[in-house]
């Protein structure tokens, strides 16, 4: 399909306006800590962030990463309130992750917290809104169902993207047993100058294989391993990455990306294959934990060490929204990993 470039034209403007000038390559769903008690560990959050701004600046929040899907509608609330203020303070950029099964509730927390930002930065205009609370836009995903027609997924989104609003796609296949396809995406694409981002973590990139940047979409991998390769400078379809152990990994996921840029490729290639082996480890370990998802269960175990360093095993594991701390031997069992690596910090972000 050939994309019109006034629609591409105003997409990239529009998309350069809500993150404050050149879009990041470099975005992070970050963890979502609490406390003993199962409160939001704002504190913990605020240190956490503030080890990872050097690096990223670029926040997808509430993701799956972040317990997004297993929130109430009050957790997610006081997540957001925290969050824009911590970008605020910080100077960061979100992303706010809409993650619900079906369009009415989709839409219906898009205009809510729209409404919630205008009354809090007393302005009428829903763009001026976003941009005061440090909001880039929002991400859904297509509506849960496995017998969903692509007209259907089609429909759905549009319903959302007829919102107006700035508004990125998540392909995640693995929560909403459907994807959609890439005549589907390059059709919404036509159409919507405010579909500005596209998430694939299916690990089959077949929207971003067949789009290659045409439609003017930003397109970013959340499926983790071998990320220098995916990346345009390589040949690859994306042009940034959002990625879960950005949490974990900002300086070096970075290091990756400006080693494409400066045409260092081998550096980057062998960076991004060091990384790789560690994370397939990490996620092998959790792969059978009863609660939690993978993604959190891994970068908490990780962010346990770099948050401590050293001192790690003598602190009590991180506490899961479900109310359970992950295991003990499983800390252990990461810290090793992460120690042949030479990734484990001597002094944590917690212990500055």
């Amino acid at each position: 399909m050939s994309h019109d470039p006034r629609v591409a034209q105003e997409r990239q403007r529009l998309l350069n306006e809500m993150v404050g000038g050149v879009a990041p390559r470099l975005w992070c769903p970050p963890l979502t800590h609490y406390t003993a008690t199962g409160a939001l560990d704002t504190a913990r959050m605020t240190a956490h962030w503030t080890s990872m701004l050097p690096n990223v600046r670029s926040f997808l929040i509430p993701g799956s990463t972040g317990d997004g899907w297993e929130m109430t509608e009050d957790e997610i609330a006081a997540l957001l309130d925290c969050a824009v203020a911590l970008a605020r303070k910080l100077g960061a950029v979100l992303l706010i992750g809409v993650l619900r099964t079906d369009v009415p509730s989709m839409c219906n927390a898009i205009l809510e917290t729209v409404r919630t930002l205008r009354e809090r930065t007393k302005t009428d205009d829903p763009i001026e809104a976003l941009k005061q609370s440090r909001v880039c836009g929002f991400t859904v995903c297509p509506p849960r169902g496995a017998e969903l027609t692509q007209a259907r997924i089609q429909a759905a989104l549009e319903s959302v993207l007829d919102l107006g609003l700035p508004t990125a796609l998540y392909q995640l296949p693995q929560v909403t047993e459907n994807e959609m396809s890439p005549s589907v995406v390059a059709q919404l694409a036509e159409r919507y100058a405010n579909f500005l981002l596209l998430k694939d973590t299916s690990g089959k990139d077949r929207v971003a294989m067949e789009d290659r940047g045409q439609s003017g979409i930003f397109l970013v991998r959340g499926a983790e391993g071998r990320y220098a390769e995916w990346l345009r400078e390589s040949g690859g379809p994306y042009h940034g990455l959002l990625l879960s152990t950005a949490n974990c990994f900002s300086a070096q996921l970075k290091a990756v990306v400006a080693a494409l840029e400066e045409g260092r490729g081998d550096e980057a290639r062998n960076l991004s294959a060091r990384l790789t082996r560690v994370v397939e480890s990490v996620f092998a370990l959790v792969k059978d934990l009863p609660k939690g998802n993978p993604f959190t269960n891994a970068n908490k175990a990780m962010d346990h060490h770099m948050a401590y360093g050293r001192e790690a095993g003598r602190v009590p594991p991180p506490m899961l929204h479900a109310g359970v701390r992950l295991p003990e031997e499983l800390i252990g069992a990461v810290g090793e990993v992460l120690t042949e690596a030479d990734l484990i910090p001597a002094t944590g972000y917690m212990n500055v």
